[in-house]
């Protein structure tokens, strides 16, 4: 199988964060910008969180706050689980799936190093057993 290494190799190298002080709206306009559900929170290069579209609908929206007013570090997910390049692609899934969050910050040796989704693992698995199909057809075929 995969590991996080090998997708993090197909993906953009890019990796968008905010600070903690930023807007919950403006945090929400670059998402929407770079077409992604979730961005980093870093302070000083350290990374102390991640807000995503989930936490501005539980924590902003359903409790009724202005998200021009409120700062990311008000709603951020502060105590995330992180994976490491060398990390089973499946593993990665199953841990996503076990904690219920769909973002997951890579990181090698305390730097971090990208970011993954849900979304990117079942791409990968998919395109993992697609190639293991076509590998056992051709061998039923003799090719």
């Amino acid at each position: 199988m995969a590991l996080v290494n090998d997708l993090l190799r197909k993906k953009s190298s890019d990796i968008w964060s905010v600070g903690p002080e930023t807007t919950v709206f403006a945090a929400l306009q670059l998402m929407a910008e770079k077409n992604i559900g979730a961005v980093l929170v870093k302070q000083d290069e350290q990374l102390v969180g991640l807000i995503s579209e989930r936490d501005y609908a539980r924590k902003l929206v359903l409790e009724d706050r202005s998200s021009r007013d409120t700062p990311v570090r008000d709603v951020m997910t502060e105590h995330i689980a992180y994976a490491t390049p060398s990390m089973d692609i499946e593993e990665c899934l199953a841990v996503m799936t076990d904690k219920h969050f769909r973002h997951m910050p890579v990181m090698d040796d305390n730097k971090l190093v990208g970011l993954i989704s849900i979304g990117d693992l079942v791409k990968a698995i998919i395109e993992h057993k697609e190639f293991m199909i076509e590998q056992l057809e051709h061998y039923i075929a003799g090719q």
